[in-house]
């Protein structure tokens, strides 16, 4: 009989050993899908607020590139009446358009900084 009672109770260790190997294992991997989740927590908000910083200059850089070429248009329909104001408006329109154009790209830039990086696939 205490040979029985030996081996249930070094059955129920082991058993015990086996289950807090397991809770231990679990944590582990409990912690690291938290940290993922915080670390995609973190991208979304730095693309959030890449595209939310980028709308303005955007937005700028269409409303300063569409008067620059109204003014271009304006100035090639004055050419013909009046060459000397038309001239002036198509040099100052032309400009103001390639500004406005470069305000847009430097936008569009600020929307991606770098390349994604590859996913990691973690075994």
């Amino acid at each position: 009989m205490s040979r029985f009672f030996i081996a249930v109770t070094f059955l129920g260790i082991l058993s015990m050993s086996n289950s807090w190997a397991q809770s231990s294992s679990q944590q582990a991997n409990l912690d690291s899908l938290r940290r993922s989740i915080v670390q995609m927590d973190q991208e979304l908000y730095e693309v959030q607020l890449n595209l939310h910083n980028s709308k303005k200059q955007l937005k700028t850089g269409i409303f300063i590139a569409t008067i620059g070429y109204t003014v271009t248009i304006i100035g090639g329909q004055l050419l013909g009446s009046n060459p000397d104001a038309g001239k002036a408006l198509l040099y100052v329109g032309g400009a103001t358009g390639i500004v406005g154009t470069v305000v847009l790209v430097n936008g569009f830039n600020k929307i991606s900084l770098r390349a994604p990086d590859p996913p990691r696939i973690s075994p």
